[in-house]
């Protein structure tokens, strides 16, 4: 085993979590041990600041997570945003217009600092509407945009994505975490890379002393980032082909059982 350390950046969802999305107790105590020892967890996710308040009890010392694939730095016990990296308001307005003229029917929901806001033909009908802002585009958009959604109901998913790949390549980032169907772009440059990138340099790590775990390809820039990377066993083709080690499945512990060895 190579040298340790001195951070593991790791993914959430299918990659830390189980498939049920609960964090099991022995990835619980890995994640503190690990921490005892001096190599702390960061979580690193495409999941909004929302969605990560049940996990503060793990988050670890450091008590932040980087999440919106990039977009945001999240203080998990404060349960606040603290650094943003968002969409340039009148470039984000253009890209949207262009797409409604490419993809007749599309409708966009955004990821902000203090929560999302919808189109209200985003929001499935197993949506609750109160949980977010829902409005015209221009409604939505009154604060800085860290992620922008967009789907397009009823189509074939495959088709949309590449779709929206081909008509916003340039433009913004745009990272497939799994999501069925759902576009999500951040603004350019903003990717797990760099919001790892920049946490690193503000604690004085460098690439070649941080392991990086994942499974999907919005995961793929943090990988090639990392001293070194490792794929889950259940990670799609490209995570899989493009890491440095392939480990168990999230379902296994993986991630916990890398962490036990660094103990």
């Amino acid at each position: 085993m190579p040298p340790r350390p001195r951070v593991v950046a790791t993914d959430l969802d299918g990659t830390l979590l189980r498939s049920d999305g609960s964090l099991s107790p022995r990835t619980r105590a890995a994640i503190a041990a690990a921490e005892a020892a001096g190599v702390p967890t960061l979580f690193v996710t495409a999941r909004p600041p929302r969605w990560l308040d049940e996990l503060a009890d793990a988050v670890g010392g450091h008590g932040v997570a980087i999440c919106g694939n990039g977009s945001f730095v999240y203080d998990v016990a404060a349960r606040e945003v603290v650094a943003s990296r968002g969409h340039d308001d009148t470039m984000m307005a253009a890209l949207v217009a262009d797409l409604r003229r490419a993809v007749p029917g599309i409708v966009f929901a955004v990821e902000r600092a203090d929560g999302m806001g919808a189109e209200r033909h985003f929001l499935g009908d197993h949506q609750r509407v109160d949980a977010h802002a829902v409005g015209t585009f221009e409604q939505i958009t009154t604060g800085p945009v860290g992620k922008l959604l967009a789907r397009l109901p009823g189509a074939e998913p495959q088709a949309f994505l590449a779709q929206i790949a081909e008509l916003v390549a340039g433009r913004v980032e745009l990272g497939y975490s799994g999501a069925v169907g759902l576009a999500e772009m951040t603004a350019p440059g903003v990717t797990k890379a760099s919001g790892l990138a920049t946490w690193c340099a503000e604690h004085a790590i460098a690439a070649a002393e941080v392991w990086a775990c994942g499974d999907m390809p919005n995961d793929l820039p943090m990988l090639a980032w990392a001293g070194r990377s490792f794929a889950v066993g259940n990670a799609h083709p490209d995570v899989l082909t493009a890491a440095s080690d392939v480990i168990g499945s999230n379902d296994e512990d993986a991630v916990a059982q890398l962490l036990e060895s660094l103990v």
